[in-house]
């Protein structure tokens, strides 16, 4: 158990001093008023109390992604822990960090027009595309999967997948267009403290019962060969960095009293995901005794199915019934903000005002009609498309950081590494993937690494031109989204 225990130490050490150059570096202001309070609408723009939005941004940002990515990124061996903690606290914390304070800064816009601000107006339609057929993905795998397990458990006596479907969905639609803090804003906290106890019981359960995990090495060990470079680095995403955060994040700006609660909330919630990746990981390769047997766990009964196995001989049938909670609720908790955030990053793109019932319905209604086709459809198809499309977000907000910070005349490098690195990651993969060009690691290796220098090149030119060219700050203007 040594090198779980020193990645959650890496974790807990990372946030109480990294994090803390990462806010000075940004420079927070504890003066002037935040959107919350400036551009208070009751509906979007909720003042909120700050250990009830760090709940929420939790569960927002993790739903079951730090348990089911972890526990198939186990299957690449302890290399998995490197990932984790290195992962959240160099590029996933300072992502969801800068993705937060820059919407903080701009009226809590979506991170697409953030993009746009800084990167310019292509990158803005990029990432349009990008934030809302991913959270439109998001929206309906996460009602599917849910809905697919309602149904095979038989509660209520309901067998029919269609049933549970409209019935997930109804409340898909009350969550996106009703005030935030009436739904998200009361259930929210409650899961996610279930999501910390969780992981809590598994943890400790781990250490105390002994269970013994695989000798450390850097080689992958998956049983199907895949090679740790680039897959492992797409298959943990929440619990190491996701794009998907970055459209989450700007939600919970709109809440904010104060930007000193930008790090405990933004950075201190990306490590607590971190934490329960980095937990789910050492269950998967220590329960199963051998990663091979997880591999076959996995194969006959899905990540739902480990998890269940996982929790209910850990923590008994307390631990059954929060894992059932979780593999059930925590999903449909994802897909609900993916669509209101869906919603949200079209009015922004449209410079419409979502204070009325009827212009929340309008910009909702096309999204739930076309999530409603996806679900007649073999979703699988569309899915495997998704790793790539996250990371390759998450590269692009970090990028957009990147110009923020060297506008206002600050060390951009904080940002830029882990852009480098992700743009490494995301054209590396998507050469070898099977659901990419499926080329061999010999070609995909030196190509990928290719497109990824000459890519760096193009934005480190763009940083310098764009060094001290400050865009407009709206942190003081109330401007068309009132």
């Amino acid at each position: 158990m040594r090198d779980f225990i020193l990645g959650i130490i890496i974790l807990i050490v990372g946030y109480f001093t990294y994090s803390k150059i990462v806010e000075r570096v940004f420079e927070i202001d504890q003066v002037s008023e935040t959107p919350a309070i400036r551009l208070q609408d009751n509906v979007d723009y909720v003042p909120m109390k700050p250990a009830k939005i760090f709940l929420i941004q939790l569960l927002n940002i993790a739903g079951l992604g730090p348990i089911f990515g972890a526990i198939q990124g186990a299957l690449f061996g302890p290399a998995a822990f490197l990932w984790i903690a290195f992962g959240t606290i160099l590029a996933g914390g300072v992502h969801d960090y800068f993705s937060g304070m820059m919407s903080l800064r701009h009226n809590g816009k979506s991170i697409s027009e953030i993009s746009g601000i800084y990167l310019g107006q292509k990158a803005k339609k990029v990432m349009r595309v990008f934030s809302v057929v991913l959270l439109v993905l998001t929206g309906t795998v996460f009602m599917t999967g849910p809905a697919q397990l309602l149904q095979s458990l038989g509660l209520f006596n309901i067998t029919s997948l269609n049933i549970w479907l409209a019935i997930i969905f109804i409340y898909y639609i009350l969550a996106t267009i009703v005030p935030v803090d009436k739904i998200i804003g009361r259930i929210y906290p409650l899961f996610g403290a279930t999501l910390i106890i969780m992981a809590l019981g598994v943890g400790i359960g781990l250490v105390v019962q002994g269970y013994k995990l695989p000798d450390f090495t850097l080689h992958s060990t998956h049983p199907k060969g895949l090679p740790i470079w680039a897959m492992l680095f797409t298959t943990i995403a929440c619990g190491a960095i996701s794009g998907f955060h970055a459209t989450q994040s700007p939600m919970m700006a709109r809440c904010l009293t104060n930007e000193r609660y930008g790090r405990p909330i933004f950075y201190g919630a990306m490590v607590t995901e971190g934490i329960i990746a980095m937990v789910w990981a050492a269950a998967g390769m220590a329960f199963f005794n051998g990663i091979p047997e997880l591999g076959r766990v996995l194969d006959a009964a899905g990540p739902g199915g480990a998890i269940r196995e996982i929790s209910f001989s850990i923590m008994g049938s307390f631990g059954g019934i929060l894992a059932m909670i979780g593999v059930i609720i925590c999903p449909i908790t994802s897909g609900d903000t993916a669509f209101r955030s869906a919603r949200l990053t079209i009015a922004d793109a449209l410079d419409r005002s979502q204070r009325t019932i009827q212009s929340r319905i309008a910009f909702a209604a096309p999204l739930f009609i076309i999530a409603f086709l996806l679900t007649r459809i073999d979703f699988q198809i569309i899915w495997r498309y998704f790793a790539f499309s996250n990371q390759a977000l998450a590269t692009i907000a970090l990028w957009t950081g990147s110009s923020f910070l060297s506008r206002n005349n600050k060390a951009h490098w904080l940002t830029t590494l882990p852009a480098i690195f992700m743009t490494a990651v995301c054209s590396t993969y998507i050469l070898q993937a099977p659901e990419g060009f499926r080329l061999n690691t010999s070609i995909a290796y030196p190509l990928g690494l290719a497109i990824a220098i000459i890519i760096s090149i193009m934005m480190l030119i763009l940083l310098k031109k764009q060094k001290g060219v400050k865009v407009v700050d709206q942190k003081r203007r109330v401007d068309s989204i009132n």
